[in-house]
């Protein structure tokens, strides 16, 4: 996989993770103290910055293995 795809794919989470934050910020239960701790849309928010993450260090790899072969 080339380091455009994986930031493509990386800007795609983003935009999916933007969107669920937006419905969060408007769940009843987001207003609790630990709203947080119960809600599956900021559970899922939490695996999509997981994979984030992952993919950054792969693009992070990938350019660093670049820069060696140069």
């Amino acid at each position: 996989m080339s380091i455009d795809d994986l930031q493509e794919q990386v800007k795609k989470l983003m935009d999916e993770m933007d969107g669920l934050e937006e419905v969060c910020d408007t769940l009843p239960q987001c207003q609790e103290d630990d709203g947080c701790q119960t809600c599956e849309t900021y559970k899922k928010i939490d695996v999509l910055n997981g994979k984030i993450a992952e993919l950054e260090e792969k693009i992070e790899s990938l350019m660093s293995e670049d820069e060696e072969d140069d």
